[in-house]
């Protein structure tokens, strides 16, 4: 297996930086992740982290090097993530839910599976053409999907989620998949940040006409532009499948891996001390150790916010 991936984040006009992502891979498998702490509720920066912790978690312990059954396993990791932090929540007495949105990938074989809550966006681009969009969780995206049907009032404020993770209802989570890959082909999991400010069609001209290291940042920086100065968190993560080597774009190949190596640019929760980027045996995790070793992640990540978050 062998992708090219690049990743960006920028506070904009916001306090924090909010937003998290990342990505983890064994020698046949990859996870790709990014989520956007909601505000309004407590601790998004937690949210989005502990979402993602949990999914990268999950993975490492099924990965043996590939996943079973791929969409369920999202749909699992989403829910998982979702329980977590109504337990953080819970153990820590909090009167409202840390919430965060969510969008992953997972590449496996020669396809790719993918599920989103809220309005964090999977783009999917092949040659010069958008071939597949995640719809957003909200309330235009199910008006636009639903006018002929049934009519939204517009007393709705259309932006507004109704749903996303840590909510007191369940998340509603949409999975996609298998598409089948082909030589070239571009994913990019992105923030509202960026297509809030920035159209699908200018997104899907960048991917088309460069590379995702010349993409990324330009529709990053057009982004913020356009967004001013109360611009959104704008968070980019992008893969190209089965790409060339290219000095100028970080290119990775799985082929040389052993059966048991996982790697994660996620801080992941194995309680070893493991940074971005380390790799280690596929040790099974049994849930105690999952939540134990999350609970200490999430006490830095406090410790990080009170002293000022700089991206």
């Amino acid at each position: 297996m062998r992708f090219s991936v690049y990743q960006i984040s920028r506070k904009g006009g916001r306090e924090k930086n909010e937003d998290r992502m990342g990505y983890c891979y064994t020698r046949d498998s990859g996870l790709f992740a990014l989520a956007d702490g909601m505000g309004g509720h407590p601790e998004g920066e937690v949210a989005s982290q502990l979402a993602l912790q949990t999914m990268a978690a999950l993975y490492q312990r099924d990965a043996r090097p590939t996943l079973a059954d791929p969409l369920r396993f999202l749909q699992d990791a989403v829910m998982a993530g979702h329980h977590q932090l109504l337990r953080y929540a819970s153990e820590k007495g909090l009167i409202d839910t840390p919430r965060t949105t969510i969008v992953a990938c997972i590449m496996q074989g020669n396809a790719a599976y993918w599920a989103h809550c809220g309005d964090s966006r999977l783009y999917f681009v092949r040659g010069d053409k958008l071939v597949a969009r995640t719809r957003d969780h909200s309330y235009s995206e199910l008006q636009q999907t639903l006018a002929t049907v049934v009519p939204l009032n517009d007393r709705y404020n259309r932006n507004v989620l109704f749903t996303c993770l840590g909510s007191p209802g369940k998340p509603v989570v949409d999975t996609a998949g298998p598409l089948l890959l082909q030589e070239g082909d571009r994913i990019m999991l992105c923030s509202d940040g960026l297509w809030g400010t920035v159209e699908d069609d200018v997104i899907t001209r960048y991917l088309t006409k460069h590379s995702i290291s010349d993409a990324v940042p330009e529709l990053v920086e057009e982004a913020l532009r356009n967004g001013g100065v109360k611009c959104d968190n704008v968070t980019v993560l992008a893969m190209e499948w089965e790409s060339a080597a290219n000095e100028d774009q970080p290119n990775v190949s799985t082929d040389n891996l052993g059966d048991a190596v996982f790697a994660s640019t996620i801080q992941a929760s194995v309680g070893n001390g493991m940074g971005p980027g380390d790799t280690a045996d596929a040790d099974d995790l049994d849930e105690a150790e999952i939540e134990r070793s999350i609970r200490e992640i999430n006490e830095a990540i406090k410790r990080s916010a009170r002293g000022g978050h700089k991206t």
